[in-house]
């Protein structure tokens, strides 16, 4: 199908030159206000194009592809992680998923890095004291922190992400374990003197901050439940700039307010954009605003990858990021 009749529809605002790209090379329906379209927009879109270009907001149901209508053949996602797509209902009619992968890694790790040094060394508690004006000047016991240099990180999927995220908390001194679903290839294992640990709740047992990392599945969801984060020991930190969704927050904050765990900097929540009201109140929790692969380069190259996986579906190739079920 030539690139100038196939009709594209994408359903937030991009970066300008993605949006040009895109309108150069195909028919583009862009959402210039960039306001979340409704479950009947999302259908009535789907039903007038040859491609969806969805993001990480858009709920891609069994439902929505019952609506979709037959024309729509590609849903080439504008992000990593297709946890809000249902791929085999998709795959069912005959549509095709892609995503846009190994484009986040660097900055994604770089932001679970500064969760890891600031919740530790209490950044964003300094911060406020300072504007509230509790800052009195130096004291030797006043704000004191933990230590990061050789402290045990346990990664908790070490793929793209976390490889980055073990690679950059090896420069700080931090001695790092890793749970998967298998070991990772043992040259790499070797470079990041990382240890292997097939039981997850063991490595729990043991660490002092743990780094979420792995993608939200129907297996993830709650990884981290109210036992787990009961085996940890009192004095960990919990990062996660994964899925909210992977960490029972009632139970993170029921922990943190007791005392049972130290605290935690999380990039998402279970329940966004609405984070957990508990959580944000805890002086020893880092919240952010599901920012950590929002850099312009990263957003620029997903979209490249957007592209890409549409001028090869439209070539009659298969898309270089085509998501196959149980390969994901």
């Amino acid at each position: 199908m030539p690139h100038r009749r196939l009709k594209v529809g994408v359903t937030r605002k991009l970066p300008d030159t993605v949006e040009q790209r895109l309108a150069a090379l195909f028919d583009t329906s862009l959402n210039l206000k960039d306001r979340p379209l409704s479950r009947d927009e999302l259908a009535a879109l789907a039903q007038d194009v040859d491609v969806l270009a969805p993001t990480l907001g858009d709920q891609l149901d069994a439902a929505f592809f019952a609506r979709a209508g037959g024309r729509m053949k590609l849903v080439a996602n504008f992000g990593a992680g297709v946890d809000h797509i249902d791929v085999a209902a998709a795959n069912e009619r005959g549509v095709i998923v892609t995503n846009t992968p190994s484009v986040l890694a660097e900055d994604a790790a770089d932001m679970a890095m500064a969760l890891i040094l600031a919740v530790p060394r209490r950044l964003v508690e300094g911060v406020r004291a300072l504007e509230r004006g509790a800052f009195a000047g130096w004291s030797p016991t006043w704000m004191l922190g933990r230590r990061v240099k050789g402290k045990k990180l346990g990664v908790i999927g070490l793929g793209r992400v976390g490889e980055a995220v073990a690679r950059r908390a090896r420069a700080f001194g931090l001695a790092i374990h890793y749970h998967n679903r298998k070991p990772i290839n043992p040259h790499i294992e070797e470079e990041l003197e990382a240890t292997y640990w097939p039981d997850l709740d063991a490595m729990l047992k043991r660490m002092d901050i743990v780094s979420i990392n792995c993608p939200a599945t129907p297996q993830t969801h709650h990884l981290l439940s109210r036992a787990r984060l009961a085996m940890m020991p009192p004095h960990a930190y919990v990062v996660n700039i994964s899925r909210g969704e992977i960490i029972d927050e009632e139970a993170l904050a029921d922990a943190i307010e007791a005392g049972r765990l130290a605290g935690a900097g999380l990039d998402v929540f279970e329940k966004e954009p609405r984070p957990n009201a508990r959580l944000l109140a805890a002086p020893s929790v880092v919240l952010l605003p599901h920012m950590a692969s929002a850099t312009i380069e990263s957003r620029i190259e997903m979209g490249e990858r957007v592209i890409i996986n549409i001028k090869m579906f439209a070539d009659g190739h298969k898309p270089p990021d085509r998501i196959i079920l149980g390969l994901e």
